[in-house]
């Protein structure tokens, strides 16, 4: 297939253009290496990437550049480019969240309607549920989004929706649960962890530890993002690790895999979730997901990736 993939220089985007390689597509990536962490990073997690016959990189803001004619004869637009982060959403930067979360898929949207694209799949999150009332949530939960980014995320499924009855656009919209891997953002619990456990800064724990996530490997999840958009499906799906664990017990992993993890406790933040768990029977039934990586695994393709 020819792939469009938005936010290709980031952790997912740019795991997911080397998926897309690998499988045999041609792939177009576009990225603007914004500041919310340093680009630099992002330059490096395109090291691999760039001399790959198949791949070309156009950077690009979607809110200044017109992507439609980067889009022409594409088969599949995986849009995952928006700006990351529960706790940074409050506030001054909620424009920010709201520009290149809700206003860069509305353009994206527009570019894709005015010419024909096999799929289109949406990069959504967990992050829609909030404190979700059953735990795991499946996707018939009422949306209720405890933070400015969850929702910011769930307007970019309203817009999708909008998009697909209006215009008959063929969208997935994928609620991706915590992904981690190599390559995983600075900011983000697992990297902070192996950080803290190699003599870095003291992990800040907020909360009791006793609040879960489900926690989902990176490889397993631009897995299944390619295979929703090969089988056609449309609609919404949970994409998660399928085995929740506490806080306590992520770090227990680290510590065992790594080394002991200086943790400060902190009070809980606006904006989390108690627990977060995902019901992956849609997506295991229309489009055969199944993670495959357990935890350990996962912490150990972290921790080689920093030697």
């Amino acid at each position: 297939m020819r792939a469009v993939v938005t936010g290709a220089a980031g952790f997912i985007g740019s795991h997911l253009c080397e998926h897309l390689l690998a499988a045999g597509d041609t792939v177009v990536g576009i990225d603007s290496f914004t500041d919310f962490y340093d680009p630099a990073l992002k330059e490096r997690n395109l090291r691999g990437l760039t001399r790959r016959p198949g791949f070309t990189l156009h950077r690009a803001d979607l809110l200044e550049a017109d992507p439609g004619p980067l889009l022409d004869g594409a088969d599949a637009v995986y849009h995952l480019a928006g700006q990351p982060g529960v706790r940074p959403s409050w506030g001054a930067e909620f424009p920010v969240y709201n520009a290149r979360n809700v206003l860069a898929t509305q353009a994206v949207l527009e570019a894709v309607r005015a010419r024909p694209v096999g799929r289109f799949v949406y990069a959504s999150s967990s992050s829609v549920y909030g404190d979700a009332r059953s735990c795991p949530t499946p996707e018939a939960a009422c949306p209720r989004p405890v933070s400015p980014y969850g929702v910011t995320k769930l307007a970019g499924e309203h817009l999708c929706e909008v998009y697909r009855a209006a215009y008959g656009l063929p969208v997935a919209c994928l609620r991706l649960f915590t992904v981690y891997g190599p390559r995983q953002r600075p900011d983000m619990a697992f990297a902070r962890l192996l950080d803290a456990a190699s003599g870095g800064a003291p992990f800040p724990l907020y909360g009791d530890g006793e609040q879960t996530r489900d926690f989902t490997y990176v490889l397993d999840a631009v897995a299944g993002i390619r295979d929703a958009a090969c089988s056609g499906f449309t609609g919404l799906a949970n994409l998660g690790g399928g085995s929740p664990v506490s806080m306590k017990q992520a770090i227990a992993a680290v510590e065992c895999t790594v080394g002991p993890v200086r943790v400060v406790p902190r009070a809980a933040r606006p904006g989390d979730a108690r627990h977060t768990g995902a019901d992956i029977t849609v997506a295991s039934r229309a489009f055969g997901f199944r993670p495959r990586t357990p935890l350990h695994d996962g912490i150990v393709a972290m921790a080689g990736e920093r030697r």
